[in-house]
């Protein structure tokens, strides 16, 4: 069982010739006496490891990382600075994928993560991206899944016993509903809202709200006002969502006159680019008038 003096980081603080290395109290590395950390696991400062935790000799655990009990952090897994990982949460086990054969992949998590009770991710996959990496300042409840090779964005809200699977996007400020499946290969644009229970089958436009149901439902408009859209882009907006979705004549024509006439409007060419990229899942469409 490694000690606060084993963790790589804090080693590397003293210098030649200096004596005895001391570090303040908050910054020490502290290990519960019934957890174990394998040798070559790197833990940098104020890292805080609570009873009955077991951390791979790959894991690298960033500054003030505390892992309250009972969490299991294997293979080549990186966490940033200041994640917090509740009970029984599993990170860095294999991808729940039948062509997995113990590749070293990772799975690279970032900074200010707040991560609950029963929370998986897993490793990349080498035929996949090779690596799952989730973003900043996330919120995972109880029960979420992060699957193999996603790319997850920032402060995006994993409700509880919400699900990803393999190689999905999931971009900036999501929010997924309690128990919402996104599908294989899916993605959802920046500011997606998901309903709870909600299959989604296709991709969700950026700003895209969906119902209970997986269909698409308007735009998150509450979400663009805690970000601080204007009236004006709201205005905007709701025009484009409507001329996609419910204009006449072919969606790819709709589609290319919508980038014509908005062309200098970020908001409604990051919906315009995010669509044109799809090629793996279908459209989140509203229910057929």
């Amino acid at each position: 069982m490694a000690g606060a003096r084993s963790a790589k980081a804090f080693r590397q603080r003293g210098i030649a010739g200096s004596g005895r290395l001391r570090a303040p109290e908050d910054m020490a590395v502290t290990i519960h006496p019934t957890s174990l950390v394998e040798k070559g696991a790197e833990l940098a400062d104020g890292v805080e490891i609570g009873p009955f935790c077991i951390v791979s000799g790959k894991a690298k655990l960033g500054e003030r990382v505390k892992l309250i009990s009972h969490v299991s952090i294997a293979g080549s897994t990186t966490i940033g600075a200041r994640t917090h990982v509740f009970p029984f949460s599993a990170l860095g086990h294999p991808p729940q994928d039948t062509k997995y054969k113990g590749e070293d992949t990772k799975l690279i998590i970032g900074t200010d993560n707040l991560i609950r009770e029963g929370v998986t991710f897993h490793l990349g996959t080498v035929h996949g991206r090779g690596q799952t990496v989730v973003g900043n300042r996330g919120f995972y409840m109880n029960g979420a899944h992060v699957g193999h090779d996603n790319i997850v964005g920032n402060n995006v809200v994993y409700a509880t016993h919400s699900v990803s699977g393999g190689l999905a996007t999931i971009e900036d400020f999501v929010i997924l509903g309690g128990n919402s499946a996104i599908h294989q290969f899916g993605r959802i644009g920046m500011g997606g809202f998901i309903g709870g229970c909600a299959p989604v089958v296709g991709d969700v436009i950026p700003f895209g709200m969906v119902n209970n149901h997986g269909q698409l439902n308007g735009l998150n408009v509450v979400g663009l006002k805690r970000r601080g859209a204007t009236r004006e882009t709201i205005h905007t907006l709701r025009g484009v969502y409507n001329d996609l979705f419910h204009g006449v004549g072919y969606f790819e024509d709709r589609v290319e006159a919508v980038a014509e006439r908005f062309a200098a409007l970020p908001e409604v060419m990051r919906i315009v680019d995010f669509i044109r990229a799809g090629d793996k899942r279908p459209l989140c469409m509203p229910r057929p008038d």
